[in-house]
């Protein structure tokens, strides 16, 4: 059998659709005598008759009836293969693993992600809240298409965009003294009991530092690899922290006080994307909606007035 040329099918489902010849050529945009060209040569490659002539027009046959719901289940898979192929050019389908520091996956990023994915109904999402090092891992073994770590990063072959940093900030136990100042400075934490992170953390250095060089003594009680258990602590009265501005937000309604700290300590963090392939468009495209929220990002919101 001559192989069937796929216009000959597309003639005889828009007869099918239409019911007349006049119609079908109007679907197919094509002139009437095309479309009878194509229906005789479809029936006579398949020697089998698909249309009945009563009075001046075509009726189909059974077998044609039959050979429909065939053909329409074929056309079906292809409009479903254009219409996925559409959701992916405007990045609306698939998946995405997202991996991010606990700063950011404690509250802000989900909610970002969240309306993220209401404007694309169709895109499947898996989140992961793991520390930077692990982040920076997943991302460098392509278990995670983009990822959000605290600078710098490990792996200076990772492809990372570098975004908008924030300043840190003072968070005080609800009714401390310190809390009548709009702004602290290193010699307000002379001799509080302070809640810090992990030594060896490149947060830990930073705040230390400024301490240091301001010959500022705390008591360092308690340390701490997540933000979260550092507000927590402070939440129960035992003492004070510098904090990232996202952790501090979440907190900012559960006993704590916020308050600008001076000098400015950045919270700086980046994206981090996969070395051996391109990135996917999606997540760029995530990344961009980070960039642009930090933008507007507002860490005054964070203090209480």
């Amino acid at each position: 059998m001559a192989r069937i040329n796929s216009r000959q099918v597309e003639a005889f489902r828009a007869m099918m659709l239409t019911g007349s010849v006049t119609e079908a050529a109007k679907l197919m945009a094509v002139t009437q005598p095309a479309v009878s060209r194509l229906l005789r040569d479809f029936q006579a490659l398949l020697k089998t008759e698909l249309f009945e002539r009563r009075g001046t027009g075509l009726v189909p046959t059974a077998a044609a009836t039959a050979l429909y719901t065939e053909v329409e289940r074929s056309f079906v898979g292809l409009e479903r293969i254009t219409a996925a192929a559409e959701e992916i050019r405007s990045r609306r389908t698939g998946s995405l693993r997202i991996a991010a520091l606990p700063a950011l996956s404690n509250g802000y990023l989900p909610r970002l992600a969240g309306h993220f994915l209401k404007e694309r109904p169709n895109l499947n999402l898996a989140f992961f809240g793991v520390i930077s090092p692990i982040v920076v891992d997943w991302v460098l073994n392509n278990q995670c298409d983009v990822g959000f770590a605290e600078v710098p990063i490990v792996h200076s072959g990772l492809p990372s965009l570098r975004l908008p940093a924030l300043a840190r900030v003072a968070v005080l136990p609800t009714g401390h003294h310190l809390a009548e100042k709009a702004v602290l400075e290193p010699n307000d934490f002379e001799g509080e009991t302070f809640i810090s992170l992990s030594a060896g953390s490149a947060s830990r250095h930073l705040v230390d530092q400024i301490f240091h060089r301001h010959d500022v003594r705390r008591v360092l009680r308690v340390e701490t690899a997540l933000s979260e258990i550092m507000c927590g602590m402070v939440s129960s009265g035992l003492g004070v922290a510098i904090c990232d501005p996202f952790t501090a937000q979440e907190f900012s309604t559960r006993g704590i006080v916020v308050r600008r700290f001076l000098p400015r300590i950045d919270f700086e963090f980046s994206a981090v994307l996969p070395a051996q392939r391109s990135a996917s468009p999606v997540a760029l495209d995530l990344v961009e909606a980070v960039r642009k929220s930090l933008a507007e990002f507002d860490d005054e919101a964070t203090l209480s007035r």
